[in-house]
């Protein structure tokens, strides 16, 4: 006789593969080194010293100086807390602007979904570059144009994701219930819908944490963003790179400090997509095994 019997997940895609634990450990590391690490550093990071320009990493600078005399890892700890802000504050300023707007949109019903979501079809053509230049170009630089700008860039997706859950959801027996005691939509989503809802915005959120930060260092790569003299991952790739032949470390340091942590950040938003979609995690967590009686 055949049974079936339900295995464990492999270990390869849970929270022991090697990727995703090293991953984490990045990530740990960049958040401790950006609340500690000014602490710890001795030299300050828009300190300008001419007579040691583009020196090589050694005892005094660890990863060396720029074309200013500036350390680049006192630069590269200042940079880290900036793009840390950016990626959490734009996410968290596309998740509140493209789901309050979407879920309130369709909570109220009738007209109001047709020309929200129209209005959100035409921001969602553009792309999310050209939005965050035009915002900065009329806003001006600045930390907070910068976290506005990359947030409402990103707040179409999550709007697309409400409304795509508040379809699933709609269409379950126990809001079916829910509408046939009587309550109005706005009941239903405080009720039922917006705590089901929550684990998809945040696998939402973890997924545009890194794209927040990319889109970040290529607007400041630009010359744009936040102030002159910040010391943001993407300006000083911009500034180093004119001398890379001369001082490549000037240049790698924040290039392979963004690649990694974007890295790092998406291989962890993949992991809690698995870990927060039933679907998925019911089919990687219970393969079937059959056996002989």
């Amino acid at each position: 006789m055949l049974s079936v019997q339900k295995t464990g997940a492999p270990r390869m895609g849970g929270v022991r593969n090697p990727v995703v634990v090293l991953s984490a450990g990045f990530v740990i590391f960049i958040v401790v080194a950006a609340l500690v690490g000014p602490l710890l550093i001795a030299h300050d990071p828009l300190h300008q010293n001419l007579m040691t320009r583009n020196a090589a990493p050694g005892a005094d600078f660890w990863l060396g100086t720029d074309n200013l005399g500036r350390d680049v890892l006192a630069r590269l700890i200042a940079g880290a807390q900036f793009t840390l802000l950016v990626g959490l504050g734009g996410a968290l300023i596309a998740f509140v602007a493209g789901a309050g707007i979407g879920l309130s949109a369709l909570a109220i019903g009738g007209p109001v979904p047709h020309v929200v979501f129209g209005v959100v079809d035409l921001v969602r053509v553009l792309p999310g570059l050209l939005i965050v230049l035009l915002l900065i170009a009329s806003l001006g630089p600045g930390t907070g144009p910068v976290l506005f700008a990359v947030g409402l860039s990103f707040a179409p997706q999550f709007a697309y994701v409400s409304r795509a859950v508040w379809v699933r959801e709609m269409q379950s027996d126990y809001v079916a219930s829910a509408r046939t005691l009587g309550y109005g939509r706005i009941y239903i989503l405080s009720r039922h819908i917006a705590p089901n809802i929550a684990g998809a915005l945040v696998t939402q959120a973890a997924i545009i944490l890194p794209r927040c930060i990319v889109t970040e260092s290529v607007v400041s790569f630009l010359g744009l963003g936040a102030s002159p003299d910040a010391p943001t991952w993407g300006r000083m790739i911009s500034d180093a790179a004119r001398l890379a032949e001369r001082a490549p470390h000037a240049v790698l340091a924040p290039l392979i400090a963004l690649v990694v942590l974007t890295f790092s950040l998406s291989m962890l938003g993949d992991r809690l997509r698995v870990r927060l979609d039933p679907l998925r995690r019911a089919s990687a967590t219970t393969p079937l095994r059959k056996t002989m009686i």
